[in-house]
């Protein structure tokens, strides 16, 4: 089982990335997607989530109108598109894919400064 994380990188503030997680080895379109964050010093806090199904997203009150999660279940992938980025949105990003199991990427990390 793999949950592979891509996308991040430091970004000014207002600026936009898409953060992609690629699955395998396990039946991606029955599991719910997460993306999860964690600041240093803070504890890991959920960021955005799908169900397996589509639709039904879930936000926090902190990135509602900003982030967007999408799934592509063709392609064993969970994408969040993240606008108008603060530096508050500073940290490593996480996957999650949970069903019966939960499995969680490495991280990549965001990092938005001048």
């Amino acid at each position: 089982v793999q949950l592979v994380e891509s996308g991040g990188g430091l970004v000014q503030p207002g600026g936009s990335l898409r953060l992609s997680c690629a699955a395998s080895g396990f039946t991606f379109s029955s599991y719910g997607l997460s993306w999860f964050r964690q600041a240093p010093g803070k504890e890991r806090e959920l960021v955005a989530s799908i169900p397996s199904a589509g639709g039904n997203t879930h936000y926090a009150d902190s990135v509602k109108g900003r982030f967007t999660i999408s799934r592509d279940n063709a392609k064993n992938t969970v994408y969040l598109q993240m606008n108008s980025l603060k530096s508050e949105d500073t940290a490593v990003y996480y996957c999650r894919a949970t069903l019966y199991l939960t499995y969680w990427g490495q991280g990549t990390q965001v990092t938005v400064s001048l």
